[in-house]
């Protein structure tokens, strides 16, 4: 006898499916389990398709996937469909899973197996399925470990339901599903799927006292499982009519609970005839546990995005009024954890004199102490400035506020009496969340009419300006320690002004640092973003265009983003994948510019000149630190400068003139570097000058001698220099000039 009548003999087909040519070969049992004349054919694999469950469909992939990871059989329950859509019967079908690579490198499946026709229980009894070793174990299995990853992932109460509503149960899936809340003593309608808009409308405000499935749910913490109509009928006879015209022909209500408190109740309901056996039971109560918490865990997530939305919020403030001249852009970014909240702060405050001050600061920490000092001290600043105080006063003040505000009170003997040693984990939160803290500051003071800057600093960054040609210098400013460390500190004040195109950044050390960068990296990297072309406002200029002269003020709002994106990255704040989370500490970033003729607002010049770079620094005797400083300040100046040689020669003598000052006079020297003219062909025009009336002389060293070669060193390395008296001091100077030209402008 012939195998093939062996199992024909015993109801069982035999099939090939082969995924590379999309075939189906089926013997003549096997064309009989699936309607078909019952003669062997081969069918392409959209016919065969046709004859199964789309739901049962769907999950062939993964049964298949599970075999071939596992090297074992792919097992799996069918209904066969009739063109009517029908179910005839169901069927098992057991397959070996054969790999094969193409040609071109991808992978394809040969599924080589048996069909068989198997009983399936009647609708409303509670007979289980036919056992099969295996199959719907591991399907039930892989499908609980799917839909328990997915809903962990779920980071909102909508994407909970969308990912409850597609999930596909192993064997039988809900066509219709609707998840309840309680609020009060009333049940309401939190989301639903498989239902048109509007048919949630009966039940979005129901007492508990409802004779409905859900609400007996929700009253007794028990499941409710209604195989047919007459079963919803005969239970819920009055709330039976909203239920008939879904057309649904099984319901099952599950409670949603979460640490023994019912939360909520879930309800599956089906088109088909669902029997739900002992192990259909426990899917849908395993479903409804990992749902409850997955919707707890979303409603904690959004309470506290919503939390720490209104801290931002409330700590944030706006920038204000436009006003006439100037531009202003900030950003704030908190950092990755917890309540995402922190101590960093900026602010505009209109002054009494018709000015404008910029505050940006950084509390100490990242926890909600630190936001809850930086709004405290943030409230103090503005208050102090409000009162029409200096810069230096404001800051004196805000230093001894939040001193008093975080001295730790002496122990209560009592308290300590009464807990024996006073200590102990409410103790050590009570310690720390007094424990002293400090805080770093950046105050400016602005005149818009003539864009005077008075700056005060509190162990904070330096302010960066970005000069009209796109040249960046880090602006040296006087400065204290931070706020907070000491009650009366002084604060000197810097005064310098923003010329017309200019654009001065204030940040904090998150976005210097953030990413594994020091100090020196980070404002490398920064620099970059600020000298680049890419946030100018209007389109782009072709490089002769750039080389011409024609310039472009940056579009603050454009220029803060990228700023933020240099750090970041794009996006990585706001997705999870390859890009990791980077934010390490708080940012603040506050962007001002002053409008000038080249802002865009009329007709450009035909040939424009090209902008003068000018810094000025002082360097006081109490303060020899700072000629490192200045010789820093030179180089930046003239980063593009064609000869690299003259730039050591500018920056050597500079460190000279300054050293002389500090050297032989009893006053501060202050430094004035200006670079006019084309590239290629600039002049470099460098002064000190300081309150001293004795002008240099040349002397002739000694070849052991360590002093008296500057003036040697002048007439050797300057092309001019001179010396001119003043009022009340002199001024020393020399002049550069450039000697070669450059083949591109390497800014714009």
């Amino acid at each position: 006898m012939r195998t093939e009548d062996v199992l024909a003999a015993i109801a069982t087909g035999l099939w090939r499916w082969d995924n590379a040519s999309g075939t189906v070969t089926l013997d003549g049992e096997a064309a009989r389990l699936l309607g078909l004349p019952p003669e062997p054919v081969v069918l392409p694999e959209v016919s065969v398709r046709s004859r199964f469950h789309p739901v049962d469909w769907n999950e062939i992939n993964g049964i298949v996937n599970l075999a071939v990871a596992e090297g074992t059989l792919a097992e799996a329950r069918l209904r066969i469909m009739d063109v009517d859509g029908r179910v005839l019967r169901t069927v098992r079908s057991r397959s070996k899973p054969l790999e094969s690579r193409s040609a071109d490198g991808g992978v394809d499946y040969e599924l080589i197996g048996t069909i068989q026709e198997i009983a399936e229980p009647q609708p409303g009894t509670t007979a289980a399925h036919t056992p099969i070793t295996g199959d719907w174990r591991r399907s039930r299995e892989a499908f609980l470990l799917d839909a328990g990853r997915a809903l962990a992932e779920a980071r909102s109460t909508a994407e909970v339901l969308r990912v409850a509503a597609s999930l596909s149960m192993p064997g039988f899936s809900p066509d219709g599903l609707a998840v309840f809340g309680v609020a009060g003593e009333r049940l309401s309608i939190i989301g639903h799927h498989g239902h048109d808009p509007g048919d949630e409308e009966p039940f979005t405000d129901m007492l508990l006292e409802t004779d409905y499935p859900a609400a007996e749910v929700v009253r007794t913490g028990r499941a409710i499982y209604l195989a047919t109509p007459e079963d919803y009928k005969r239970r819920f006879p009055a709330t039976w009519p909203l239920a008939q015209r879904f057309d649904r022909v099984s319901w099952a209500f599950l409670p949603l609970t979460v640490a023994g408190r019912t939360m909520g109740a879930w309800m599956a309901a089906f088109k088909h005839p669902a029997s739900f056996s002992p192990d259909e039971r426990s899917v849908l109560t395993t479903v409804a546990r990992m749902l409850a918490q997955a919707l707890q865990r979303a409603g904690v997530a959004e309470s506290e995005r919503e939390l720490t939305t209104g801290l931002q919020r409330s700590m944030m403030p706006q920038l204000g009024p436009e006003i006439p001249g100037m531009q202003i852009a900030a950003r704030y970014v908190p950092t990755g954890g917890g309540l995402q909240v922190g101590g960093d702060w900026y602010d505009m405050i209109p002054l009494p004199s018709g000015r404008f001050a910029l505050v940006i600061g950084d509390v100490q920490g990242h926890d909600v102490r630190a936001a809850g000092l930086m709004g405290q001290l943030r409230i103090a600043v503005r208050a102090y400035a409000s009162e029409g105080h200096r810069p230096d006063a404001v800051l004196s003040r805000a230093s001894r506020f939040l001193a008093g505000l975080c001295a730790s009170p002496e122990s209560d003997p009592y308290e300590d009496a009464g807990t024996g040693t006073g200590s102990g984990s409410a103790a050590e939160l009570d310690a720390d969340f007094q424990s002293p803290r400090f805080a770093t500051c950046l105050y400016v003071e602005c005149d818009p009419k003539t864009g005077m800057l008075e700056v005060a600093r509190a162990g904070h960054p330096d302010p960066a300006i970005r000069m009209t040609d796109g040249t960046v210098l880090m602006r040296p400013t006087a400065g204290g320690l931070p706020l907070g460390i000491v009650p009366d500190t002084d604060y000197p004040t810097t005064r310098f002004t923003l010329e017309p195109g200019e654009t001065m950044m204030l940040c904090t050390d998150g976005l210097i640092e953030t990413g594994g960068h020091d100090l020196d990296t980070g404002w490398a990297r920064l620099r970059a973003v600020l000298e680049s072309d890419t946030h100018g406002s209007g389109s782009a200029h072709e490089p002769e265009d750039a080389a011409a002269g024609h310039f472009r003020p940056p579009h603050l709002e454009r220029l803060a983003d990228l700023l933020v994106q240099a750090v970041h990255g794009p996006s990585s704040h706001h997705t999870t994948g390859p890009l990791a989370d980077r934010r390490e500490d708080d940012i603040a970033v506050v962007l001002l510019g002053r409008e000038g003729e080249d802002c865009g607002c009329g007709a450009p010049l035909t040939h424009p000149a090209r902008p003068a770079r000018r810094t000025v620094l002082t360097v006081a005797q109490a303060e020899p630190e700072r000629i490192a400083g200045a010789r820093r300040q030179v180089r930046d100046l003239l980063h593009d400068w064609a000869d690299a040689d003259q730039v050591d020669s500018a920056v050597l003598m500079v460190s000279e003139m300054v050293t002389n000052v500090l050297m032989h006079t009893d006053g501060d020297a202050l430094l004035v570097a200006e670079a006019v003219g084309e590239l290629g062909a600039r002049r470099l025009r460098v002064e000190v000058a300081d309150g001293s009336d004795e002008l240099p002389h040349k002397r002739h060293p000694g070849e052991m001698s360590s002093s008296g070669r500057g003036v040697l060193l002048m007439e050797m390395l300057a092309d001019t220099w001179g010396v001119d008296p003043q009022g009340e001091g002199k001024s020393i100077w020399f002049e550069l000039h450039e000697q070669s030209k450059t083949d591109a402008d390497p800014v714009v």
